[in-house]
């Protein structure tokens, strides 16, 4: 063998280890988005969110090695597809070595999408997206601009033809000279063109933008979103450096550019949140980083630093800017892949146009010429990004809807989705046993890693001790009975109380058969409490049925202080798909103020609500939307909400068992008589209002006999 050979050999190894080692880097990014993602969720999600950061690694490496290479890398059909490399396979080490850091990559475009759709999408609707994303759009779009990457050790046609007996083309895109180095839109903004498509079509988490809320849903850990920052930051070297393809001198600058635009990125999040918030917000100092290192990557091989250090700090401005202006639209990215991913990744890749050395990218174009093909690139991948993924994901959505009820919405993923519970929660499980059989044998987990183990572990020493002697049990037992019932007391301190007493609200049911198709119910918080009434057309068991789903349904989403609105559309949306034999729910759904006296309320298709002002005049509200449970809404538009301070007013609302009664003639009452009947009985103990109206309407019925259910409620001093 000759030096040059020798020389050649040993290059070529340096290579092949450079790139394999990069892999590795990008690998561990994996858990990078594993800790940013569940960090940013809440807890009782986070066991959901982890798994499908795991499980997306494995179904895209396989779909990538089935067809997703081949498509992405095989001959090329007209520059837009490739038609052959399934079921990859080569004894070539460099190749072997180039289909593993592409697998890399092909997961990280997957595991973008997963903190988008957080806390809401079922774990078989996340695994139909990502092989849309990492079989279908990612290879597509790759042999668009990358396709060539593969073949590039070959200079030759001759050689090209004895090596796979066919002669490549390139991608469309990559011939008229797009250049995106490491991804910026291959990788980062497909990831969040399919995230914007999928969070569109999901919908906001429930509660997230309500009045309330404000749209601020504290994720479970910011230590830990920060760790998956700082991962995310060091795997990135082997993101943009691996995608040199070898150890040479270009790797250097790479890095600096890489680590320069994120640092700057940071600083400029920091800087921003000190403007906005006078304190520096956590989530901005993730959101800048993550930014910039997605803006530099498109280019870092071919700008001076100068220049990364502004392409990193503009792709941070973009990145909040667009997360602010998704938070206005009500568009809910739970991790911000959206504004990090998309936004900042068309900011970097038009940056290659503006920038960049002209040389180095040697694609033989001018400065206009290079940023029209850099917007052509960026247009033409975005348009059929989106386009295809939305229209996919919709398809699959309306045979099998892709986001979880809104009951395993509130109960949380990782229980609905993977009945996997928290220590905290086995203990809590453990010590109510304990209370309800005085078994002191029973011991609770134990780990000294988290809060809930290390009271399960102080608790078990001290169980065993009192086993120890039957004086030791007799002395302790009354004590520790009492520890566990204060530790019961304290679980249940989580749950609202039901104490009304000082809510002016109150309410009656009066059930016409064995289980009634009526019912109301009040949720307080502290300042407020939200309010139902609700009449199912129906009667029977099967209506006890219905009335049983839209009362958890309330409750559930009361709990997350839901603004009716929404309250009401997603009621609407859940009982429609629950099969309820033709049967449709009336409802009035509203909120109370204590502090406001604000009465807010939407009417969807039930009797009108009552106002009594100060002179004993009633104003009366008619229903504003459809029944619940008769046709499925795309969004709450359809409910408006009424408003009304009462300012000694008081409201009422009652279902038809009120309005059909019948009067002395034998005639039903209608809405005035109501109206007669709820004044003649005015007083201002409302319980005994509403008691004495209930006595009037049964005594003037045929034989002491509802016909119908009659329920009422009213609020207001």
């Amino acid at each position: 063998m000759s030096s040059q050979q020798i020389i050649d050999t040993l290059t070529s190894n340096i290579d092949t280890l450079w790139v394999i080692d990069c892999a590795i880097l990008v690998f561990i990014m994996q858990a990078g988005f594993m800790c940013m993602e569940t960090g940013l969720s809440r807890h009782k999600n986070s066991i959901n969110v982890a798994l499908k950061n795991a499980a997306d690694f494995g179904v895209s490496v396989v779909i990538f090695w089935i067809f997703g290479f081949g498509i992405m890398f095989g001959t090329s059909y007209n520059g837009f597809f490739g038609t052959d490399l399934f079921f990859f396979k080569t004894d070539k080490a460099e190749y072997m070595t180039y289909f593993v850091f592409q697998a890399m990559f092909v997961a990280t475009a997957a595991t973008i999408i997963s903190g988008a759709v957080a806390e809401r999408m079922k774990f078989n609707g996340y695994l139909i997206m990502t092989v849309l994303a990492t079989g279908i759009i990612y290879p597509i779009v790759g042999h668009w601009a990358w396709s060539s990457s593969y073949l590039s050790k070959y200079d030759t046609a001759s050689q090209l033809l004895d090596a796979y007996g066919s002669v490549r083309t390139t991608g469309w895109l990559s011939e008229m000279g797009f250049v995106d180095f490491a991804g910026s839109t291959i990788v980062h903004s497909v990831g969040g063109w399919i995230a914007l498509a999928a969070v569109i079509i999901l919908g906001p988490r429930i509660g997230k933008y309500s009045d309330a809320n404000k749209g601020k849903f504290t994720g479970s850990s910011f230590p830990l979103a920060v760790l998956g920052t700082l991962i995310l930051w060091f795997g990135w070297f082997g993101f943009n450096g691996g995608s040199n393809g070898a150890m040479d001198e270009t790797v250097p600058l790479i890095l600096i550019n890489t680590f320069l635009a994120a640092a700057f990125g940071l600083l400029t999040g920091l800087g921003i949140s000190y403007i906005k918030f006078k304190k520096p917000d956590p989530f901005y100092i993730i959101l800048g980083p993550l930014a910039g290192l997605v803006a530099i990557t498109a280019g870092c091989n071919s700008m001076t630093s100068i220049m990364a250090i502004f392409v990193g700090v503009v792709g941070a401005i973009i990145a909040i800017i667009v997360n602010e202006a998704l938070n206005k639209f009500e568009i809910d990215d739970v991790v911000g892949a959206v504004p990090v991913h998309l936004a900042a990744g068309i900011w970097g890749t038009l940056a290659v146009g503006l920038f960049s050395d002209l040389t180095v990218l040697d694609t033989g174009l001018d400065r206009i010429s290079q940023i029209k093909v850099q917007l052509i690139g960026i247009l033409s991948i975005g348009s059929f990004t989106f386009i295809s993924s939305f229209i996919i994901l919709g398809f699959f959505n309306k045979f099998y809807p892709l986001r979880v009820s809104p009951v395993q919405e509130e109960l949380g993923l990782n229980i609905a989705e993977h009945n996997a519970v928290s220590v905290e929660h086995d203990l809590i499980s453990v010590l109510d046993k304990q209370s309800e059989s005085g078994d002191l044998k029973i011991r609770g987990p134990q780990d000294p890693f988290t809060a809930g183990g290390v009271i399960g572990l102080y608790y078990n020493k001290l169980m065993s001790k009192l086993e120890t002697s039957e004086e030791e049990r007799n002395k302790w037992r009354e004590r520790i009975s009492k520890e566990v019932k204060l530790a019961v007391k304290v679980q249940e301190n989580f749950l609202p109380k039901r104490n009304l007493k000082n809510y002016p609200v109150h309410g009656i049911n009066i059930s016409a058969r064995e289980v009634s198709g009526d019912f109301f119910s009040f949720y307080p918080h502290n300042n407020n409490i939200y309010f139902i009434i609700a009449d199912v057309a129906g009667k029977g068991i099967h209506a006890g049925m219905v009335m049983a789903k839209a009362s958890t349904l309330f409750e559930v989403l009361s709990q997350s202080k839901v603004d009716p609105d929404e309250m009401v559309l997603h009621m609407n949306n859940d009982l429609n798909n629950t099969k309820t034999s033709g049967m449709f729910v009336t409802s009035i759904i509203g909120e109370y103020n204590l502090i406001s006296d604000e009465v807010r309320w939407v009417n969807a298709g039930h009797q009108p609500a009552l106002v009594r002002n100060n002179n004993g005049k009633y104003d009366r509200i008619e229903s504003s939307g459809p029944p619940l449970g008769v046709i499925k809404q795309k969004d709450k538009s359809f409910y408006k909400i009424n408003k009304i301070k009462l300012n000694g007013s008081r409201f009422y609302a009652f279902t038809d068992g009120l309005s059909e009664s019948i009067n002395n003639n034998g005639e039903e009452i209608g809405i005035d008589g109501s109206i007669n009947i709820i004044e003649k009985n005015y007083h201002k103990d409302t319980v005994k209002q509403l008691s004495d109206i209930t006595k009037s309407v049964i005594n003037t019925s045929k034989n002491q006999k509802l016909s119908d259910d009659l329920t009422l409620i009213s609020i207001g001093k």
